[in-house]
């Protein structure tokens, strides 16, 4: 099971060893999919945990108890690729690689799976074919 969180730091929280943590305790395997870390004082992280459902609600709870603040990742990303001309604005402005464009068509692909709901391609777009939904 894969599940994608946010986990916040309180202040002075950030440079304690959590990711270790997460996997020697819980064998976890964790992908960080974006960081933002406030001079190891305070930030937040967008996660993605892989393992059995038990282990990752164990984590949760483990996460919350030592005060990190965790939730889901609730919003999603929308493109309506019907409009696109494939300019390739979006993919520029993309830290995560979910926005490519490459051979053979030179078509604009978009992979949500990859997606951290940065935001970045909504402003990017010149068509504004780019919206936000919230998951279900």
């Amino acid at each position: 099971m894969t599940k994608k969180v946010v986990i916040s730091f309180p202040d002075g929280e950030a440079s304690r060893p959590l990711i270790y943590e997460l996997i020697k305790k819980y064998d976890i395997m964790v992908s960080i999919i974006k960081a933002d870390i406030d001079g190891g004082r305070r930030g937040k992280l967008v996660l993605e945990l892989d393992s059995d459902s038990d282990h990752i609600a164990q984590a949760i709870d483990f996460m919350q108890k030592s005060g990190v603040d965790v939730s889901p990742l609730e919003k999603k990303i929308s493109f309506d690729d019907s409009k696109c001309v494939s300019c390739g604005a979006c993919t520029s402005a993309c830290p995560s690689g979910a926005l490519s464009i490459g051979a053979p068509d030179w078509k604009l692909r978009f992979q949500p799976d990859k997606c951290v709901v940065c935001k970045l391609c909504i402003t990017a777009c010149p068509l504004k074919l780019f919206k936000i939904e919230f998951a279900d």
